[in-house]
């Protein structure tokens, strides 16, 4: 019976691999001929649609993230980083390290999932010197500086230092950058008031945006109603603005001409003064994929109708690291977590197809509507066929969202900290990371600072 035994192996834990791996259990969870295996680096999937309440303190760390061992009890889970993907000799290779030895994983199937990273368009020095939001360290990093920076202009007597400790740049205009945006507002109007000398109007937070509309592929008059409500709530939101260059003090944009975008003839070069320029402007997939005998397209795995990749059968791939066009709209599909779960579900559906012998299905996209918080009890929704703005997009958009989460646990807690918000200030502690600086190492800055 071993020998006839059937291993599916699921690479990464975020929407599309979670999901594929609980439609699978479903299945197969009690079937001893089917072995169901996920290699992920981190053991939990991140919520990631929450990063920016992470960010702004409005929910604890904890509670966005889902261990992979409570959703998926009857898969057998890995922690470790993917070295190399053989799709010849059906092989997956894990990086070894200090603490464990390097792991070859055999497969029948493979579910590739392995989503993707921050795309900094070839800008080293914005890379080297900006903020991001992709993962739970991120929003804790985030939220930290933002404390500091309250912490330094507080007491900073130069204005024109003390105006760059006050000015956040955003870069993107999309949903992670939207919704951050707005959730950074919510932050600092909530903490200013513990900082005496810091005004309302002290505060900026500016919206960098390529395109000339935010959050695109939403309702035109619900994308503008965002951005007209979060210009009247002070954030200064620029369209057509490319960003050029930052090198942690300056950030540097081009103004683009909507028909010559990418002339420098046709551009105004502008900057700002900011100590923190946070990036959420786009992404691309991780080096694994970039790096492997699959065929790639723009760095994504070419997947067909059925989402399997090109030239190799019982192979799928799935999430943000898949090419797969739609025929609406002749572009890709976005990389959201609605996509994912979409396509995790007939991943799932057209393996077991493969392992019963029956009938694939393609893989067809209908969006159950898309939802965007823009901060301060307001929202925007397509919902149901319908458009909705103001505090009904916000109730509905943590409904929805609420919901998805899995464990009841977690569900309870998020829960928790939306109702302590509305009755509490958001906490300004700045919870330092990092390894504390010893007095001799102290002396040591302050030597280099009197030679400077």
């Amino acid at each position: 019976m071993a020998r006839n035994k059937k291993k599916i192996v699921i690479l990464g834990g975020g929407f599309a691999g979670v999901e594929c791996a609980r439609q699978l259990e479903k299945e197969f969870g009690n079937n001893p001929e089917i072995e169901l295996v996920m290699v992920s680096e981190d053991n939990f999937l991140l919520f990631t649609p929450m990063l920016p309440q992470v960010a702004s303190g409005m929910i604890e760390t904890r509670h966005i993230v889902l261990p992979i061992r409570t959703i998926c009890k009857k898969t057998k889970f890995y922690e470790g980083r993917i070295k190399n993907i053989d799709p010849y000799g059906k092989l997956v290779t894990l990086w070894g390290t200090g603490d464990k030895r390097s792991i070859s994983i055999h497969y029948d199937f493979l579910v590739v999932a392995l989503g993707s990273e921050t795309n900094f368009f070839g800008m080293a020095d914005v890379e080297k010197n900006a903020y991001t939001m992709k993962t739970l360290n991120d929003a804790v990093v985030l939220r930290n500086r933002v404390i500091d920076m309250l912490e330094q202009a507080e007491n900073e007597t130069n204005p024109i230092l003390r105006k760059s400790f006050l000015n956040f740049v955003v870069v993107g205009g999309g949903f992670a950058g939207i919704e951050t945006a707005g959730e950074l507002m919510d932050l600092l109007l909530d903490a200013r008031k513990h900082y005496p000398t810091i005004l309302k109007e002290d505060l900026k937070v500016i919206v960098l945006e390529a395109l000339g509309m935010i959050l695109p592929g939403f309702n035109a008059k619900l994308a503008d109603f965002a951005k007209e409500k979060m210009v009247e709530r002070g954030i200064d939101i620029r369209l057509k603005t490319a960003v050029t260059s930052f090198d942690g003090n300056e950030v540097t944009t081009k103004s683009l001409d909507e028909h010559l975008k990418d002339s420098i003839d046709t551009s105004e070069i502008d900057s700002v003064m900011t100590k923190t320029l946070i990036w959420t402007a786009g992404v691309t997939p991780v080096n694994t994929i970039k790096r492997s005998m699959f065929k790639t397209e723009k760095g994504k795995l070419i997947v067909n109708d059925y989402l399997e990749v090109t030239d190799f059968p019982g192979v799928f791939a799935i999430g943000d690291c898949a090419l797969h066009i739609d025929p609406e709209t002749q572009r890709p599909l976005p990389p959201t977590a609605q996509i994912a779960e979409a396509q995790a579900k007939t991943a799932a559906k057209n393996l077991i197809s493969l392992i019963k012998n029956s009938t694939k299905e393609k893989f067809v996209y209908h969006s159950k509507g898309q939802m965007a918080i823009i901060g301060k009890r307001s929202g925007i929704a397509t919902f149901l066929g319908m458009n909705i703005s103001g505090f009904w997009a916000w109730l509905i958009w943590r409904n929805v969202y609420l919901s998805k989460i899995t464990t009841f646990d977690k569900k309870t807690r998020v829960f928790l900290d939306w109702v302590i918000d509305l009755f509490f200030d958001r906490d300004i502690s700045r919870l330092k990371l990092m390894k504390r600086e010893t007095e001799k190492e102290y002396k040591l800055l302050d030597e280099v600072d009197d030679v400077w």
